[in-house]
C-alpha cells in the first residue's frame, strides 16, 4: 500500500521562552489555534520555528496533531508538563489565553506533538 500524501513544511513564529524549550528538546506539545492554514498539518510534516525578527530557527518533525474544543481540554488531554515543563497548568492557561483571545480560541485548539530534528 502506498501513501500518496506528501509531507509539508511549515514556518511558524515562537516567543523566545517557548523556542528555547523546543530547541532544548523539552517541549513536546506545541499549542496553536486551529487556523485554516494549519488544518492540513499532519504527522510527518516538519515545522521550522523562528523567533520573530531574528534568524534563530529550529526544525521539528510533527508526530501527531490532535484537535480540542478549547485550551483547557487540550491541557487536560495532553498534560501541562508536555506543553511547558517549566510552569503549572493555571499559569499556562493564562499565558495561552493572553496570546490567543477568546474569539481565536473559538476556532478550536491544536496540540501538535513534535520531535526536535538534529541541526
Amino acid at each position: 500500500m502506498s501513501d500518496t500524501t506528501t509531507a509539508r513544511r511549515h514556518e511558524l513564529n515562537l516567543y523566545r521562552r517557548y523556542f528555547e524549550l523546543v530547541a532544548a528538546g523539552h517541549k513536546k506539545i506545541e499549542v496553536r489555534v486551529r487556523y485554516p492554514h494549519l488544518t492540513g498539518m499532519a504527522a510527518g510534516d516538519t515545522i521550522r520555528f523562528r523567533i520573530k525578527g531574528t534568524e534563530e530557527t529550529c526544525d521539528v518533525r510533527v508526530l501527531r496533531v490532535t484537535r480540542y474544543p478549547d485550551f483547557e481540554a487540550l491541557l487536560d488531554g495532553e498534560g501541562p508538563a508536555n506543553v511547558n515543563p517549566t510552569s503549572g497548568r493555571e499559569e499556562q492557561l493564562a499565558n495561552i489565553c493572553a496570546i490567543y483571545p477568546l474569539e481565536k480560541e473559538s476556532l478550536g485548539a491544536l496540540a501538535i506533538e513534535i520531535e526536535l530534528l538534529a541541526a
